[in-house]
């Protein structure tokens, strides 16, 4: 069993006691992105699409340094703070992957989220999938 930690500049730093990803036997184990901008470290405001985008484009660049792409991910978990949200999160999200061969997914909502932003996004990958 072989651990290798992912870690990218181009995905927000960690901002407690975890790592980006872990890659283990082929498979990758995201840590949750939410809506911070990678080259200022703040968050980005707006829209909940504006915010969804930014975790997208967050997650995407977390695959890259695994050398994966949104078509090796199997699993998505999206945590919301509201429900009524959903429906303008999943066109955004809808964006990174094909409909035939897209994830298994659950979305929950929670009553809240780190920095208390609206949504946050983790995956699992799988190399050659």
């Amino acid at each position: 069993m072989s651990k290798q930690i992912i870690s990218t500049p181009h995905a927000p730093a960690p901002i407690g006691p975890y790592n980006q990803a872990i890659l283990i036997n082929g498979t990758l184990y995201t840590s949750g992105q939410i809506a911070i901008d990678p080259k200022t470290g703040k968050l980005v405001e707006g829209s909940i699409e504006v915010e969804t985008k930014q975790v997208m484009e967050n997650m995407k660049a977390v695959l890259a340094a695994a050398n994966m792409t949104f078509e090796n991910v199997v699993k998505s978990s999206i945590f919301i703070k509201n429900m009524n949200d959903f429906k303008k999160i999943n066109p955004v999200y809808g964006q990174y992957f094909d409909d035939a061969t897209a994830p298994a997914r659950e979305t929950v909502e929670v009553g809240n989220l780190p920095m208390y932003v609206n949504v946050e996004i983790s995956m699992i990958a799988i190399q050659d999938a």
